[in-house]
């Protein structure tokens, strides 16, 4: 009997789950109401499809940025991308230096520390994904750090574009701020996506250019914890999001079907982002503590204070 009730439950909850999933669809869904929903749906019910939700998250993530790219110069993205080099270098050895003497401060354990300091200074869950095995993080410590880098993606996705208004940033800027100083590459192209097509194309060149600093700071923290695991896993999806972006420019014939490819990522984005919002339960907050997420405010405001001014005096 107990088996029939908890199969019925199931059964509920994957529908309420596909049904909220349908709502994606809707068009006047964006990316941060997504997030807000799939918040909603992790608070109501428990996750149907908690096994496989990391890869569907990962692959769709990548597969809408590659998207993305039909809609994107090539010229246009490499001169970007020479400009994001700069303050990709500067705020990444200055975050990681600050994380370092906050967690001694906070005293929170060496490798917690290290991976809130990576995730904010590079590229969010993705660069915590990739240090965990190298630093040999135990569960605890990687669910503490990502849970502090998905609570603080969420917080960004909304205040970054108010932020940007307020300030009069143009498209160009917010493009630079956001993929420097948000975390996660999902919620650096929902803010940029909000707040315009320019921002958005700069956004995401700036971000994944920045991503490719993991694979210097993953040896460099290979060394430094002395685990003697040194295998890194490059992100090849930005090899497909470079082709992408050179076919767009080059081959004429790809722009009849790049406007289907970009709405497509679009989509794809938007999707991404409830995925995530369904991965902050309550289990998920509480697993935090004070410690890890005020380090993890801390350094946030720094590169995000530190990224704007150094934007709006020099760009």
């Amino acid at each position: 009997m107990a088996q029939s009730i908890t199969g019925q439950a199931l059964r509920k909850h994957k529908a309420i789950f596909l049904l909220a999933l349908c709502c994606c669809f809707l068009p006047f869904m964006n990316a941060p109401f997504a997030l807000l929903l799939g918040a909603l749906v992790a608070q109501c019910i428990p996750h149907p499809f908690a096994q496989i939700q990391a890869k569907v998250t990962q692959y769709l993530l990548q597969v809408s940025v590659v998207c993305i790219g039909f809609g994107m110069n090539a010229v246009a993205a490499f001169e970007v991308g020479k400009e994001g080099f700069v303050f990709a270098f500067v705020s990444i050895c200055s975050t990681l230096l600050l994380g370092l003497l906050l967690g001694k401060w906070l005293k929170i354990d060496r490798i917690t520390s290290y991976l809130i300091s990576a995730g904010t200074a590079i590229c969010g869950g993705s660069a915590i994904a990739t240090l965990a095995p190298v630093t040999k993080a135990n569960e605890r410590q990687l669910s503490v750090a990502l849970g502090t880098i998905f609570l603080l993606n969420t917080v960004a996705l909304f205040v970054f574009p108010v932020i940007g208004h307020a300030l009069h940033l143009t498209q160009h800027q917010f493009g630079l701020w956001s993929a420097i100083a948000i975390h996660d590459t999902s919620s650096v192209v929902g803010a940029a996506t909000k707040y315009g097509n320019e921002a958005l194309q700069i956004a995401t060149t700036v971000k994944l250019s920045r991503a490719l600093w993991i694979v210097p700071v993953a040896l460099l923290t290979a060394t430094t914890f002395k685990t003697g695991e040194r295998q890194v896993k490059l992100p090849y999806f930005i090899l497909l999001f470079i082709i992408a972006m050179v076919l767009n420019t080059y081959v004429p014939a790809i722009h009849i079907a790049a406007p289907f490819f970009v709405q497509l990522g679009k989509w794809g984005l938007v999707l991404t982002l409830f995925f995530i919002g369904t991965s902050l339960s309550k289990q998920a907050l509480q697993v935090i503590g004070w410690k890890a997420l005020l380090q993890g405010v801390l350094l946030w405001v720094f590169i995000s204070v530190l990224a704007l001014l150094g934007i709006m005096f020099l760009s």
